[in-house]
């Protein structure tokens, strides 16, 4: 898990910035991303990626990273800007805004899979979630952050599941969203959402 941040110690830069994404596949809500700067040679036993972790973990691992990283920017951009830009573009622009807002900038980037088009160099690693502690981190970061979205929406609209399916296509969600129709949080660019995009869930219409 430290292999790639020991490559770039060696060469004197310091800070080191991971950069990943949580909600590529959902059919309803954003997309969000996380880039994160973790002290040197930051030790933080059982951190991993975010997918391999409990909710319980999880947010056990975010309160702790919250309070001991360098610096910390989230990247949000929501189901219209996916359905206009696409879910790929989306989530790189959402990367670069999570850059954007930190407020300490790091020296390079470790992102997981994606390649971008930064002013700060980058490396893209390949599941690099698992293989790299601060693409970890902010794996950690960004899925705690759009699971508390989605469990506000769950409030809203509860016939969906989104508590616990957090927007993904499950069975539940598919036979809501034939039931009640769809909400406007839902992406209508996606195939199992588009065909009831003349059906709307009646809370919307009523609001």
């Amino acid at each position: 898990m430290y292999e790639y941040e020991d490559e770039l110690y060696e060469k004197g830069i310091n800070l080191i910035g991971g950069i990943d994404e949580v909600g590529r596949g959902p059919l309803i809500g954003p997309v969000v991303t996380a880039c994160v700067i973790l002290p040197k040679d930051y030790v933080l036993m059982g951190l991993t990626d975010s997918k391999k972790l409990s909710e319980k973990k999880r947010e056990k691992f975010y309160d702790i990273l919250m309070k001991d990283a360098i610096s910390i920017g989230i990247g949000v951009v929501d189901e219209k800007e996916i359905d206009k830009l696409n879910i790929y573009q989306a989530t790189k622009k959402a990367m670069a805004e999570a850059v954007e807002n930190m407020k300490i900038k790091p020296e390079h980037i470790l992102v997981d899979a994606m390649p971008l088009e930064l002013d700060i160099p980058t490396t893209s690693i390949i599941k690099g979630d698992a293989k790299s502690i601060t693409i970890a981190a902010a794996s950690v970061i960004a899925k705690v952050t759009r699971d508390r979205m989605l469990d506000e929406l769950d409030k809203i609209y509860p016939m969906y599941d989104l508590k616990h399916n957090k927007g993904y296509p499950t069975k539940k969600h598919l036979e809501a969203i034939s039931k009640y129709g769809i909400t406007k949080y839902h992406r209508l660019s996606y195939g199992p959402v588009n065909k009831y995009k003349d059906k709307i869930n009646v809370i919307d219409i009523n609001n």
